[in-house]
């Protein structure tokens, strides 16, 4: 490897490494939200109680095997192999010739949906059901229980598990170059076709790679601190004071 290929390399096609990088967090970014949204409607509606009995039983049994299938096939297969299927196969099957960026856009986020919608139902879970059981006795329905009680929750728990989402995202974004999407590895692998220096490109591109994950892995640790609140903070009125251990040694 030579520093000097590198960094002629890099001087030479940063626009190029800038604009792949744009495209790559575009769609990682769109993708992940999307994605993070059906999630969350998928996990409401799995946890709607389905009763004993009736045309609603029958209904929430169905959707719920419509979901489950969703979900199953998305996370069992490739998303490379997702992309070739609908991509090429919704112009065969239906005659829709998707661009190629929505087509990205798409494809992330019905794959990131299958994934959430596991970690919004496990932190839907992980609720105490006291809570559930609270808000059916002042009245709530199952709608109005998770959106004032039980998702505020969720959203904070699953946090981390999101971030990872858009982590992987990023980094999965790569696949997506056998449709033609113009993200960071089309575009090294473009440079590299230019200058047959292949180890030297994809190197830089490694360490755009990791900027970007690295950079985004500490907002979100940020995020969720300031999520968290402080540690010690004072209650107002005539309520207790926390105080930090050292100041309770201190005055004793």
């Amino acid at each position: 490897m030579s520093s000097e290929w590198i960094i002629q390399i890099a001087s030479q096609n940063w626009k190029s490494f800038l604009t792949g990088a744009e495209m790559t967090l575009y769609i990682s970014l769109i993708g992940t939200v999307i994605g993070s949204i059906i999630g969350m409607l998928i996990g409401v509606v799995r946890t709607i109680p389905k009763g004993d009995k009736g045309a609603k039983k029958v209904f929430l049994t169905i959707i719920n095997a419509i979901l489950n299938a969703y979900v199953e096939f998305f996370r069992g297969t490739p998303m490379i192999v997702q992309a070739m299927v609908i991509y090429y196969g919704s112009d065969l099957a239906f005659g829709i010739d998707m661009d190629r960026t929505f087509a990205a856009i798409f494809i992330v986020s019905i794959n990131t949906g299958a994934y959430m919608a596991e970690i919004v139902r496990g932190g839907i879970i992980s609720i105490d059901k006291g809570q559930f059981e609270a808000a059916q006795a002042i009245g709530m329905n199952h709608i109005q229980t998770m959106i004032n009680v039980v998702l505020p929750q969720v959203i904070r728990n699953i946090l981390p598990a999101t971030g990872n989402e858009f982590v992987i995202n990023i980094k999965d974004t790569s696949v997506l170059n056998v449709i033609g999407v113009t993200e960071l590895y089309f575009t090294t692998k473009s440079i590299a076709g230019n200058n047959f220096r292949y180890f030297e490109s994809f190197f830089i591109t490694c360490i755009v790679y990791f900027i970007m994950t690295f950079t985004i892995t500490r907002i979100l640790r940020f995020v969720e601190k300031k999520l968290d609140g402080p540690e010690n903070y004072n209650m107002t009125g005539n309520q207790m004071q926390v105080q930090k251990p050292e100041d309770a040694l201190n005055k004793a």
